[in-house]
């Protein structure tokens, strides 16, 4: 609702509400760690994000329950763009939005206790196993930080990725330390 309503009434307000590495340190303006991800940078990409949460959260709230959700969800956002945070304290100029960390970290917590259900991509029929989509994605994430200089990469903040995927793989061996045995039993066999 906030995504909509800062697209199609008050464009002002994703300024006011993005993450800025160097307002949360120099200015103290704490809440864009967590409201730069109720803003996005347009409907494609706020689509994107609530289509994958729709797949992968019920699930997991399922399991976690809605406060051990909520923990997940915030917490992977909080180590989004504190992964961000420290990779871009010296830049004035960065700006990020979106809860693209977040939805990492459903992602890989989904992936830790549903290693074996496929995940099937846009335009690719073949599935693919939650576990293997995981962990290539957060190689994937860590490569292509090295190459955001690179012309192809757009602006798409692969360190919130990689920062939400770590925070969701740790909050969920926090709330269900269980979940770590069960999935090597389950890889293992």
């Amino acid at each position: 609702m906030v995504s909509g309503y800062a697209l199609f009434y008050d464009k002002n307000l994703i300024d006011k509400l993005s993450f800025r590495p160097t307002r949360v340190l120099k200015d103290k303006e704490y809440y864009r760690m967590i409201t730069g991800g109720f803003v996005h940078g347009g409907l494609a990409h706020l689509a994107f994000n609530m289509i994958t949460l729709f797949y992968f959260g019920p699930a997991l709230e399922a399991l976690l329950g809605p406060v051990g959700f909520l923990i997940l969800f915030f917490g992977a956002e909080l180590s989004a763009h504190a992964l961000t945070l420290w990779l871009h304290r010296n830049s004035p100029h960065y700006s990020a939005v979106g809860a693209s960390g977040a939805i990492s970290g459903i992602v890989v917590s989904f992936a830790l206790f549903y290693p074996f259900q496929k995940i099937y991509l846009f335009l690719i029929p073949v599935g693919i196993p939650a576990w293997f989509f995981g962990l290539a994605f957060i190689a994937f994430s860590a490569y292509a930080m090295t190459k955001k200089s690179d012309p192809g990469t757009g602006g798409i903040a692969h360190e919130a990725h990689l920062g939400g995927a770590i925070g969701g793989l740790i909050l969920t061996l926090l709330l269900h330390p269980e979940v770590l045995s069960v999935f090597i039993s389950q890889i293992t066999r």
